[in-house]
């Protein structure tokens, strides 16, 4: 046991070249890295490092080994701390003012080189002793040494913990620039596929690319080749055409030619005929006369002896006789209402109309041939009209075709046509009536002879598309059923047609009627157009009465044709229809009759809601479904004559 606090001092300088052998006990942990870097500061600065190779260890001997030497120090021990030390411990207090001590030398301590320093000389003579201190002291002093050594083993480990660490984080950066290195490498080699994928897919579209402008190419060519053969196909059906319209002309020739040569023998036939006919009505009269004379000279004889005078009315019967026709023809003129210009135009169309039935009745006569093929061919194509633009081309193209069939005379194909198309709109249905307004302008654009046919055939189904009113008198008609049958009721079992079917059809004709004169096609020249239109609703309104039948046939043309007659006529048009609100519908009021009620509506309502300004149903042609509209090669050669109907683009407004 220690009877005293010991102070051991090394026999060393405590620094070299400014710098501290042990560190500093209390030194914080930034305050040791701080010197330590210091330290490496200055042995890098120093031209003269001094080197810390430790060649020996530090051993210390214990106090039986250690021998005696002149360099010694002395341990002091004072009696106030023996006997503070007795007094805590309950041992002797020992008197005396100094302990002997032991010495202790540092032989068997390890000095670097520095020792021998200029500091040595200083510290060779020198021993030091501890100053006599108390045991309380001295056990704080063992305790501060005890803690100073846990210190420095403490930053010892830190040391090798940081050296640990560091080696450990060279190692993982080590590894992860491995990892850096294996990824990038990893990356390249799949930028590499990437790429290689790419470009085979840019070939593969480039293949592609070139393909297709390859197949585009070979289409065009195609479609080249096609239309060369088809211009050539057209050429050759043009000059086929030609060829045939010269044969047909030709063939015209002659058959006129034969005609007026039938015609001057018939006529001659005829002349003579008459002559032959005048000549014995002439020997019959004068043979009459005679036998008159001689029977009145007789009769004078005997009256005269009887005292009697003669008798006129045997003459005077024989005159009234052949005056009678003559005043029938005159009563029925009185009763029918039209202006002058429209009855003229009626009968020039009528009386083509009954030469056209004339011939056509002499060639089947006269020929062998069957025609009916032809007539049901018309018949089947004027029933498969409707309402969409491809048809409405194909079924005007066929019928061309037909009607300038030089195998079939086209005085019947016109008669077939025109009484098929007037007997197709029968029936009220405003969306056939306009396709075939657009068939008849296409056919006789290229057929002119069709217009006039036709016309004829509409006033001899209804004299109101003239416009004429026959008015009913006694005295004209014999009865009214003649008077029925002349305005165009039908017989029906030997009875005459209701009121209502005979509206429907003198409605039905109107629409078709008016759906002709409204039919506008870019390119087509409407040979009855608006203007027949205009002419046709003045001549109505300048002759015609206020009735049943003319107020139907008014709102049947007004309700097709206005819209397309106020499109080019504007203020004029409502000048027209204000003239019908104040004038022909009051006088259909005035009337007062009950089968009047809905004609005057409907006129009303027209004229009210200004209906003038829709579109009527079925004016514009529907367009052809995308499948009709690609048309084969086949085909093209068929309807290659015609291709003029494609040029109209059937732009319908």
């Amino acid at each position: 046991m220690y009877r005293g606090a010991i102070k051991l001092e090394l026999r060393c300088p405590q620094k070299v070249d400014g710098i501290a052998i042990d560190p500093e006990p209390d030194w914080s942990f930034d305050a040791l890295l701080s010197e330590l870097n210091s330290l490496e500061t200055r042995l890098n600065a120093s031209s003269k490092p001094v080197p810390f190779t430790k060649t020996k260890s530090r051993e210390i001997s214990t106090g039986k080994s250690v021998e005696s030497n002149a360099r010694a120090f002395v341990i002091r021990v004072s009696d106030d701390e023996l006997e503070n030390d007795n007094e805590r411990k309950g041992e002797e207090v020992h008197n005396g003012s100094l302990v002997a001590v032991k010495r202790f030398t540092c032989d068997a301590l390890y000095l670097s080189e520095s020792d021998d320093s200029d500091d040595d000389v200083a510290l060779g003579g020198e021993s030091y002793l501890m100053d006599e201190v108390g045991l309380a002291d001295g056990a704080l002093v063992e305790l501060t040494h005890q803690h100073q050594l846990g210190v420095k083993e403490e930053i010892r480990n830190l040391i090798s913990t940081l050296e640990t660490q560091l080696i450990s984080e060279n190692d993982q950066s080590t590894s992860a620039l491995a990892q850096v290195e294996k990824y990038r490498d990893v990356r390249r080699e799949m930028d590499r596929k990437i790429d290689t994928v790419y470009q085979r897919k840019i070939a593969e579209a480039l293949d592609n690319h070139l393909t297709a402008i390859q197949r585009d190419h070979e289409l065009k060519s195609q479609i080249e080749e096609r239309k060369i053969r088809s211009d050539a196909a057209y050429e050759e059906a043009k000059r086929k055409e030609r060829a045939l319209q010269e044969e047909k002309l030709r063939q015209e020739k002659v058959k006129a030619e034969a005609e007026m040569q039938a015609k001057l023998r018939a006529e001659e036939a005829k002349r003579a005929a008459l002559e032959a006919e005048k000549r014995a009505a002439k020997e019959a009269a004068e043979r009459e006369a005679a036998e008159n004379s001689k029977r009145i000279t007789a009769g004078v004889s005997q009256d005269g002896a009887c005292g009697r005078q003669p008798d006129d009315s045997s003459v005077i019967a024989g005159a009234q006789s052949r005056g009678s026709r003559s005043d029938g023809t005159k009563k029925l003129q009185s009763a029918v209402r039209a202006t002058e210009s429209a009855l003229n135009v009626e009968q020039k169309r009528l009386q083509k109309l009954k030469e056209l039935d004339e011939e056509n009745q002499s060639l089947k006569l006269s020929s062998n041939e069957d025609f009916s093929g032809y007539e049901k061919d018309i018949s089947r194509l004027i029933r498969q009209i409707r309402g969409l633009k491809d048809n409405v081309r194909t079924k005007a193209s066929e019928l061309v075709k037909i009607l300038n069939n030089p195998l079939c005379p086209q005085s019947i194909s016109l008669a077939t046509f025109s009484k098929k198309v007037v007997s197709r709109c029968e029936t009220p249905d405003d969306n056939v009536a306009m396709s075939c307004g657009y068939v008849i302008v296409l056919v006789a654009s290229q057929v002119p002879q069709v217009m006039d046919i036709l016309l004829g055939e509409f006033h001899r189904a209804s004299i109101y598309t003239v416009p004429k009113h026959i008015v009913y008198s006694e005295a004209a008609f014999e009865s009214e059923e003649a008077y029925y049958k002349t305005i165009g009721y039908r017989e029906e079992d030997g009875k005459i047609e209701s009121l209502e079917n005979y509206l429907s059809r003198l409605k039905s004709y109107m629409r078709l009627y008016a759906a002709l004169i409204q039919t506008e096609i870019p390119g087509v020249q409407n040979a009855h157009g608006l203007k027949e239109g205009w002419a046709w609703l003045a001549r109505f309104l300048n002759a015609l009465p206020a009735n049943i039948y003319t107020a139907v046939a008014l709102i049947a043309f007004l309700q097709l044709a206005g819209f397309a007659l106020f499109k080019k006529y504007k203020s004029q048009f409502r000048k027209i229809l204000d003239n019908i609100y104040d004038n022909f519908l009051n006088a259909l009021k005035a009337r007062e009759d009950s089968k009047l009620n809905l004609v005057i509506a409907e006129i009303q309502y027209y004229i009210e809601d200004k209906k003038f300004l829709e579109e009527p149903e079925g004016r514009t042609l529907q367009a052809p479904p995308l499948s009709s509209t690609l048309v084969p090669e086949a085909d093209y050669q068929e309807y290659g004559r015609y291709h003029q109907y494609q040029e109209y683009g059937y732009q319908y407004h």
